[in-house]
């Protein structure tokens, strides 16, 4: 096993990171070793060693913002990672110091989190409502086509409202389980980055509709279930996949004609952007959305200082007129 090959075990096993950062992780590596190494090559280790200094990785830095024109924010990536690694050779006493510390990092503008209008969810929730309903249950009886497509109305329905309501990321609605919802207690129990497991309140109305959809369920799928069950699955039956929940939130969110990136992080960015906006304090919100830090949380509070601006030159009479003549 190479050098790479170890770190990015490390990185899954140990750092415990997702199947999707651990390949992402692979892919700098190897970006970063084809350019100073040479393509088609299994790498030496000592090799791998040799080119982990400030100037290749100076170079690579520049080859990726002026060749390849790939954007400062996916540089600092790149960056990350590779300083990742070599952290992880000082470690093995195979490095003496991290030589990406000493590279300048390029400057990125700080992108305010996209969510969507609360009146455009409402409207979304209101006009979805009877493929959630009770009366609308009696339309699935099993595998015709109008059962098919009832269910997956009814299973988009029920994605787009766990997500809006409890903000959780798209891995973690895949990984819940049937014994995640305590409807009891009304909590939903959550693992997060790093096995990490957090449990988030459920508004009676979502409880409400995730039981309607296990009915729904045992009609559709006719098999014996357990709490280790997915909680989500398509109509045969199977667990969700990404490209399903993102094809399910365009969809649903594109004929309420809702404008914007349609993404299950929009979502999550929808629901702390309200939260914070109806007083919420962050580390509530923090804890809530399974933050490591709160400063990951705190750009939520950039993009609610805009809202407010906005509001202050629409509605300010001297704003309106510009603060003219000390009006």
């Amino acid at each position: 096993m190479t050098l790479p090959e170890k770190y990015l075990e490390y990185v899954e096993i140990v750092r415990r990171y997702s199947s999707r950062t651990v390949s992402l992780y692979g892919e700098v590596l190897s970006s970063f070793l084809t350019y100073s190494l040479g393509e088609g090559v299994r790498w030496a280790d000592d090799d791998v060693v040799r080119v982990m200094t400030t100037t290749a990785i100076r170079n690579y830095e520049v080859h990726l913002l002026g060749e390849e024109g790939i954007s400062s924010r996916t540089v600092n990536l790149h960056l990350s990672v590779l300083s990742g690694f070599s952290k992880y050779l000082i470690r093995l006493r195979l490095l003496n110091v991290n030589p990406v510390s000493q590279v300048s990092r390029p400057r990125q503008e700080k992108r305010l989190p996209a969510f969507y209008r609360e009146d455009s969810m409402e409207k979304y929730f209101a006009d979805t409502a009877p493929f959630a309903s009770e009366e609308n249950l009696s339309l699935i009886t099993g595998h015709d086509k109008a059962s098919v497509d009832m269910y997956e109305r009814r299973l988009r329905r029920l994605i787009i409202s766990i997500l809006a309501n409890t903000g959780i990321r798209r891995a973690e609605l895949i990984s819940l389980k049937i014994g995640s919802v305590n409807f009891g207690r009304k909590t939903l129990r959550v693992v997060g980055k790093g096995d990490k497991m957090r449990e988030i309140p459920l508004i009676l109305s979502l409880c409400n509709e995730i039981s309607l959809y296990l009915q729904a369920t045992a009609v559709m799928v006719g098999q014996d279930r357990t709490p280790e069950s997915p909680l989500l699955v398509t109509p045969k039956g199977k667990a969700l996949y990404p490209v399903y929940v993102d094809r399910a939130v365009k969809k649903e969110l594109g004929e309420e004609g809702i404008t914007g990136r349609k993404s299950p992080h929009v979502l999550r960015h929808t629901l702390a952007t309200s939260l914070l906006d109806e007083g919420a304090d962050l580390n509530s919100i923090k804890e809530l959305l399974g933050h490591s830090s709160l400063a990951a949380t705190q750009v939520y509070t950039h993009a609610t200082v805009e809202k407010l601006k906005n509001v202050y030159v629409n509605a300010h009479p001297r704003a309106k007129r510009g603060g003219k003549n000390g009006d």
